[in-house]
């Protein structure tokens, strides 16, 4: 080889070199930010308010934690930085939203994007999100059409996706040898539907057979007539999947009809049960199926943040009540935003994203283990058991039913 050719190799060795030397000086020269911009919305009103304003409470309380310790340790920037949580309010309304979330990413250039609650308010953050390349941390909007391969800009942080949430009690169904005949009553939405196509998929080829396959839109607040037409099927369980409001109309009438079925299950007093049991009563979820999420699931043992005693002990304290479901998930998701900003070496999106990536299955928190499917985003390390309200001296608690291993006692089954 001639000397020309190997010295142009080494001018262009140095270029690179020198190239990558000044990049970085680059970044380090770059200013710090005065605060890490996180950016949420929130609902005040509407059919999702309730919700909605636990999950940023929690994410709210997050951010009050942090910043007493200094803020949040960026390795970007190899310091504590204090956190500032920027909020609006979409009043319920994905129209509005839509038009929020844009304003987050292109007026408020926030560094982190939190969506709202539930895969309905989610479900304009998502092609927004992907749009802006914004990562979107998705807290509680579990549609299964949110997660696909050709977008890396969401993560699931505080539930598996809703597809996977009739897991257990689809299995459970068929364990029963007195179940054969089931009841199916749903909201048509992204949530609630993406459940019912995995309960159907699922009982197939089982003994356990669906008598009564009804969608509803999610509005709905009567559930009078669809009850009688419940009955008429003769079931030994009826499901019904919906939204807060939709699970407190269906109980209502439920408990106003003076029907008995043997099994009933509905998603949110497993999530929402002071509200639940505010609205309806004690009487009413007696002996009634859910999902039990934390604070009725406790974990303690954890490798990152608090363990959900000390959580709850000191979430009491700072506001004067006891933790739900959606209050865990917003500080769950200021967990994952906080380990994510101290692992990765740039606050470029899919930097942050593939930091994720590198401690996905190995956080285990007061929310259970955070895994995702690394192609997708998705929340595939909760649990979500299926458990049974049993009336007792001291109230209503839980039973655990299924999966075997976190069972704490049988069903009572049918229902008194």
């Amino acid at each position: 080889m001639s000397i020309r050719p190997i010295l142009r190799l080494w001018l262009f060795a140095g270029a690179v070199l020198l190239s990558t030397v000044f990049a970085g000086a680059a970044a380090q020269a770059a200013p710090v930010p005065k605060a890490i911009r996180i950016g949420t919305l929130y609902a005040d009103s509407g059919p999702f308010a309730t919700s909605s304003q636990s999950q940023l409470q929690g994410l709210q309380f997050w951010v009050n934690d942090v910043n007493r310790e200094g803020g949040v340790y960026v390795k970007a920037y190899r310091r504590k930085i204090p956190v500032k949580l920027i909020t609006y309010n979409d009043r319920s309304s994905t129209t509005t939203a839509a038009t929020l979330y844009n304003q987050l990413i292109t007026q408020d250039h926030v560094h982190i994007l939190a969506a709202d609650f539930g895969s309905v308010l989610t479900s304009v953050a998502v092609p927004i999100a992907q749009e802006h390349k914004m990562l979107l941390f998705d807290q509680t909007g579990t549609g299964a059409n949110f997660f696909t391969p050709d977008n890396p800009y969401i993560v699931l942080t505080s539930l598996p996706t809703s597809a996977e949430w009739p897991y257990a009690l689809a299995d459970f169904l068929k364990a029963q040898t007195q179940i054969r005949r089931v009841a199916l009553l749903y909201a048509t939405n992204d949530f609630t539907g993406s459940q019912a196509q995995t309960l159907r998929r699922r009982l197939q080829g089982s003994h356990v057979k669906l008598v009564f396959d009804h969608g509803v839109p999610t509005s709905t607040s009567s559930y009078a007539l669809l009850l009688h037409n419940v009955q008429a099927a003769r079931p030994d369980a009826v499901i019904e999947f919906g939204y807060p409001n939709n699970d407190i109309a269906f109980l209502h009438d439920l408990q106003a009809s003076g029907m008995k079925f043997r099994m009933v299950f509905t998603i949110f007093p497993g999530q929402l049960f002071a509200l639940m049991k505010s609205s309806v009563g004690v009487q009413t979820l007696a002996y009634t199926y859910t999902y039990p999420t934390p604070p009725l699931l406790v974990y303690n043992k954890v490798n990152y943040g608090m363990g959900l005693d000390r959580f709850k002990e000191a979430f009491r304290k700072a506001n004067g009540k006891n933790p739900n479901f959606l209050n865990i998930a917003g500080f769950n998701t200021g967990l994952i935003i906080q380990k994510t900003l101290d692992m990765a070496p740039s606050l470029d999106q899919l930097a942050l994203r593939r930091s994720i990536v590198d401690f996905s299955g190995k956080l285990h928190t007061l929310n259970g283990t955070f895994k995702i499917d690394t192609a997708t985003g998705a929340q595939i390390g909760e649990t979500l058991p299926v458990g049974q309200f049993i009336p007792g001296s001291r109230g209503l608690a839980v039973r655990m039913l299924y999966p075997p291993d976190l069972a704490t006692g049988k069903p009572v089954y049918p229902a008194p």
